[in-house]
């Protein structure tokens, strides 16, 4: 009996396991396990046997009518999965992940880097964490400027240097000029400087770490047509051909005439509306080097001249056309939904 059994599993199991539609796998469940099924004709002979053979051969049955329905339920979830899938391809290519891209202000620093090397600006990199000389002192600021607050410079809990003062988080890329003049020490300098930048101001316009880019010219013979040539340049540059610049009159201690840098509205042509409300933007600063500087940096001021400029690189990328908006802290908002639309 046990081997009838036996020979019964082997067979329904490869019936089973060849089976390819759920139709074919009941009609073997009714062939096996059916009222009428080849199980119950066995059942039926258990009657005939001595006790201990009935129990023998009762958990050979039990555990062969278990198997066999098993089987057949997961044959049936196997082709019913099947048939959910469909038809397949293995050649077609897969779906490709999501791609990150650069952030806007990478971008937009790539895009400055090659406007400047263009006419023949090289990109320097200097420290974020400088010395007090290097960011005020070599710059023409006295003690008492407010820039040198600590409401306004992230200072560096540090002890000071005998020579350079305190250690303060970079508040602007100005500190390079003077690291450059004394890296180079004999001009021509054309140096473009792009960096991090450390203040302590938080609102829909500033943030506590934003990106400059420092603009340096030093050669003899350099005026204020230079330095407006090359403004007028990069505005053409980044914002288009019918972008112009003006400069202003204004003081900066580190710059001697200084001016204020406006660009016309790209979204206007200058005319006015309601985004520039004059039909002008103010991008930042720029002048001539104030000789103190330049002696700052060792560099003789009766012999040689030169300009600076420095602009954020937000507020230069905020201006474009296409991107609107309004807070600038959003530039580094952790919120995909926003970061992928550029």
């Amino acid at each position: 009996m046990d081997q009838k059994l036996h020979n019964l599993k082997t067979q329904a199991w490869a019936q089973i396991n060849s089976a390819d539609s759920v139709a074919e796998l009941e009609q073997l469940r009714i062939n096996y396990l059916g009222r009428n099924g080849e199980l119950n004709k066995i059942a039926e002979d258990l009657k005939n046997l001595d006790s201990n053979q009935k129990a023998l051969v009762g958990r050979i049955f039990n555990d062969t009518k278990n198997a066999l329905e098993n089987l057949i339920l997961e044959k049936i979830q196997e082709i019913r999965g099947e048939e959910k899938k469909g038809w397949f391809d293995p050649t077609v290519p897969g779906i490709e992940p999501i791609l990150g891209n650069l952030h806007l202000v990478t971008q937009a620093i790539e895009e400055i880097s090659g406007i400047f090397q263009k006419i023949g600006f090289v990109r320097v990199r200097y420290p974020e964490v400088e010395w007090d000389w290097f960011a005020f002192e070599a710059l023409n600021m006295p003690k008492d400027h407010p820039a040198r607050d600590e409401w306004e410079t992230f200072f560096v809990d540090h002890p000071e240097d005998k020579k350079y003062g305190k250690m303060v988080l970079t508040p602007h890329t100005s500190s390079g000029q003077p690291r450059e003049m004394q890296r180079v020490k004999v001009p021509p300098i054309r140096m473009i400087n792009i960096a991090k930048c450390y203040r302590r101001q938080s609102d829909n316009t500033h943030v506590p770490m934003f990106h400059q880019f420092e603009g340096l010219v030093i050669d003899k013979g350099i005026n204020i047509t230079h330095l407006k040539g090359t403004i007028d340049f990069f505005a053409k540059q980044f914002y288009g051909e019918k972008a112009v610049s003006r400069i202003r009159p204004f003081h900066f201690m580190f710059t001697e005439p200084s001016f204020e840098v406006d660009f016309s509205c790209v979204h206007c042509d200058g005319k006015g509306c309601r985004f520039c409300k004059s039909g002008w933007h103010e991008v930042g600063g720029a002048g001539m080097v104030h000789p103190n500087v330049l002696k700052a940096g060792g560099i003789d001021p009766t012999e040689y001249s030169g300009f600076a400029f420095g602009w954020g690189v937000e507020r230069a990328q905020l201006l474009k056309p296409g991107i609107e908006i309004d807070d600038l802290r959003t530039l580094y908002s952790t919120d995909l939904r926003h970061l992928r639309q550029f």
